[in-house]
């Protein structure tokens, strides 16, 4: 069974390092119009789902039970292995407020954000996640 669990966490790093690095590429070109931030947006959403989720998969084949997002980055920031847990969070209500809305000042502040905090965190995730 932790073989198991070892192994699907590994499955969904791999998918996390995809749109991570999509992510990653695209955050970092000048934005010049309404489709290219919607499309840094959507990255961001669907890197995040992964990310959290990678979290949880990682920190249960590590023996913890964890259950919701909020729960998943608590405990990962209690093992160290996230480091700015309120950039976390904040990074999970603007996901959730995305989702379920848009507006041309909220999307222009996430993208700031995204570049400033998100990314760079997503960043220590994925190279922490890299040496395991």
């Amino acid at each position: 069974m932790d073989q198991m669990k070892d192994v699907r966490w590994r499955q969904r790093f791999e998918n996390f390092e995809k749109s991570y690095l999509l992510l990653k590429k695209y955050s970092q070109k000048e934005i010049n119009n309404e489709l290219e931030r919607a499309g840094v947006i959507q990255f961001f959403e669907m890197t995040f789902e992964l990310a959290w989720k990678v979290l949880k998969d990682y920190l249960e084949s590590q023996g913890f039970i964890v259950k919701s997002p909020r729960e998943t980055i608590k405990r990962a920031f209690q093992i160290d292995l996230i480091n700015d847990g309120h950039i976390w969070l904040d990074a999970l209500a603007k996901r959730n407020l995305t989702t379920h809305t848009y507006d041309d000042a909220l999307a222009e502040k996430l993208l700031q954000d995204i570049t400033n905090f998100y990314l760079p965190e997503l960043t220590i995730l994925y190279k922490k996640l890299s040496k395991d």
